[in-house]
């Protein structure tokens, strides 16, 4: 008798699109955590409320991409639909958000 499993797993070598959607949120979120920290870094300058726009805008997007992989996984860790890596998205991409977030208010107070 043989055991049928809804979802085996698939190797981590291969890049299925739920891991290559992950990826590329995940990859958004970093780049909104990057630009993030150096418009935070660089406020006292003044000019970073475009960094901060664009830190808080790659950090939504991060979230949705995301929340999306999340969202549309059928399966659990290692069934290739990218859900770990879409947590991850999820975690960058608020803490992008609330990077550009904090950078955005404090050039509207220097403002």
């Amino acid at each position: 008798m043989s055991v049928h499993l809804l979802s085996e797993p698939i190797a981590a070598a291969y890049l299925t699109p739920g891991r290559l959607w992950s990826l590329v949120a995940a990859l958004a979120g970093v780049i909104g955590v990057i630009v993030g920290g150096l418009a935070l870094a660089r406020h006292r300058s003044g000019n970073t409320r475009r960094g901060a726009v664009v830190a808080l805008t790659a950090g939504l997007l991060g979230m949705a991409g995301g929340g999306f992989v999340v969202a549309a996984a059928e399966g659990g860790p290692g069934t290739g639909y990218g859900i770990v890596g879409g947590y991850i998205a999820l975690v960058i991409g608020l803490l992008a958000a609330i990077l550009g977030w904090l950078a955005l208010s404090r050039s509207r107070r220097t403002a």
